[in-house]
């Protein structure tokens, strides 16, 4: 199913403004190198002149009186990713079709609304209720669904290719196969007699024909190709594709057609700027790849309430309800679940979502029931919740011993990963790490933070070192030394605004630039430790040497402090 928002940004537009702004003639505009430029107009612009790619001097020349308002290219881009995530309530898959278009995959889910004409209707009443202008169309490709939905009469089906599978119809008993049963497949030019008069069709033959009276532009390609294919005389789909009368000679004519199309196009590998590979996709011969808005290979689990909900109890009972049959779709795949999702979908198209990650890989219910329930308190259900869904947008394989948190901690170590979800869940997810030694003589890089249960890499084991402060600034600050000669011991230090005595001093220990790694003009380091007057000991090192050829005088830096 093709979704075209016809009006996308007007409609942004106006529902950020007043009526009395859309009651006047307004321009939404874009700054270009020949000056300010017409993107759309609203209904009063329309009228007045304006149109989509006008100067905004020329449409001022036809109505002195037209207000201009910046475009919102990017908000709009934001919106429409927002809406596919929305759209999914009509299939488990979604598509940015940009700037102004979606697409989603209803494959056998039409019966669920009743039919296609009532998906549709659906599909249109939805966007009208959130204030945005929709033209639904389905066919049994990408192509085809986009050029019905932008160039053919609104909410247009186009029946499915033979050998694709079926789709529900609302039709009588008359336009079905009796012997399709209770799949409801509605017979159609491209699907055969089952009486068996005449053989079947090629596949994609009668959907081009459906498709004939349409202009070339339908097929998505780039603006220099449909001049080209103007200046031949080539503008509606049929006549690029050779589709005209009856006869034995429509194969002769067709051919004759790509040949000549295909010398022309021969070099250009780009779907957009090929007419025979966008014919090619539209027919369904050749596939066209879509990148979702959601990567949908991931359990999923959802629930279509009759009421909207707009209480707490009864949304903990769906949850609990969705977590069980999450479980249930994990344990028939042997996975646990690592990342869950939940989406609830309001009466007034917006989506909230929650999300956790988990410590370990769990099918417990009650446990993903409980981290949940913590993260609802400031759900806002507006005018009531309709749809909630539950997915694992990331899951591991487990075993099948797991029964419950408390009684496998002690074969799997499961409770501390339940504890440490809890505290994930009230603390945030990056609250609780934990320190891991790394490989390296360089202080900052000796110690880093990761996951609590991810296993410590072979490569990074700690290596020996002298006696280190347990405390480490986050970086290491400059500080002012006093010292007898250039490489003498510091005898003075000024830190924070405070003079400080040395009253003892060790080293220096040497620490080498990791050459591996960092720019042949890194100095060296020459940690001390040294305690002031007051009994407060200190680790300092100077960078570089006096004369060394990597700089001018060493600087002086604190970077930790002993307890």
């Amino acid at each position: 199913m093709s979704i075209w928002l016809v009006r996308l940004s007007v409609d942004r537009w106006r529902r950020a403004s007043t009526p009395e702004a859309d009651r006047a003639p307004t321009a939404l505009i874009l700054e270009t190198a020949h000056g300010p430029r017409i993107t759309a107009a609203n209904d009063a612009g329309l009228a007045a002149g304006a149109r989509a790619g006008m100067l905004l001097a020329d449409a001022r020349a036809l109505c002195p009186d037209l207000a201009a308002v910046p475009a919102d290219p990017a908000g709009d881009l934001a919106a429409l990713e927002k809406l596919a995530v929305w759209a999914q309530r009509w299939g488990p898959w979604s598509a940015l079709d940009p700037p102004d278009s979606l697409l989603v995959d209803v494959t056998g889910t039409a019966h669920l609304f009743g039919g296609e004409e009532r998906l549709l209707a659906d599909v249109a009443a939805a966007f009208a209720r959130a204030g945005l202008t929709a033209r639904p169309a389905l066919a049994p490709t990408a192509g085809a669904a986009w050029a019905l939905s932008h160039y053919g009469r609104g909410g247009a089906i186009i029946p499915p290719l033979q050998g694709r599978g079926t789709t529900e119809g609302g039709g009588g008993a008359s336009d079905r196969d009796p012997k399709a049963g209770l799949s409801g497949q509605r017979r159609s030019p491209l699907h055969p007699d089952p009486a068996g008069r005449g053989p079947p069709p090629r596949a994609g033959e009668d959907m081009l024909r459906l498709l004939a009276d349409l202009p070339v532009a339908a097929l998505r390609l780039d603006d220099d190709v449909l001049t080209a294919l103007r200046r031949l005389g080539i503008k509606r789909m049929g006549e690029l594709a050779g589709v005209g009368g009856a006869g034995e000679d429509d194969a002769d004519r067709e051919a004759a057609a790509r040949d000549a199309l295909r010398r022309r196009f021969r070099n250009r590998h780009s779907p957009a700027a090929n007419p025979l590979l966008r014919l090619d996709q539209l027919l369904g011969k050749v596939p066209e790849p879509l990148l979702p808005v959601i990567a949908r290979a991931m359990p999923l689990v959802q629930r279509r309430l009759m009421e909207p909900l707009r209480h707490r109890t009864p949304l903990d009972t769906v949850l609990a309800d969705l977590a069980a049959d999450m479980v249930r779709v994990l344990e028939a795949r042997g996975h646990g679940a690592r990342r869950l999702e939940l989406a609830l979908w309001r009466v007034d198209g917006e989506v909230l979502q929650r999300r956790i990650e988990l410590a370990a890989a769990t099918r417990e219910a009650a446990h993903i029931t409980r981290l949940f329930a913590a993260r609802l308190d400031d759900i806002d259900a507006g005018f009531g919740i309709e749809m909630v869904q539950l997915r694992a947008s990331w899951s591991e394989p487990l075993h099948l011993a797991q029964a419950d948190l408390d009684a496998a901690a002690e074969d799997h170590g499961t409770a501390l990963a339940a504890c440490i979800d809890r505290l994930g869940v009230r603390l945030g997810p990056r609250a609780v790490t934990r320190p891991v030694a790394r490989a390296s003589h360089i202080p900052e890089r000796a110690q880093s933070w990761q996951p609590p249960l991810e296993p410590v890499p072979a490569s990074q084991h700690p290596l020996a070192f002298h006696a280190r402060p347990l405390k480490l600034l986050d970086r290491p600050e400059p500080i002012a030394v006093l010292h007898a000669a250039p490489d003498g011991v510091p005898q003075r230090f000024r830190w924070r605004g405070q003079v400080r005595e040395v009253a003892r001093v060790e080293g220096p220990e040497r620490i080498a630039p990791e050459w591996w790694r960092e720019r042949s003009t890194t100095r060296l380091r020459d940690y001390y430790r040294i305690e002031d007057a007051a009994g407060r000991r200190y680790w300092i090192y100077r960078a570089g040497l006096a004369g060394d050829g990597r700089g001018g005088v060493p600087d002086w830096f604190l970077q930790g402090l002993y307890a």
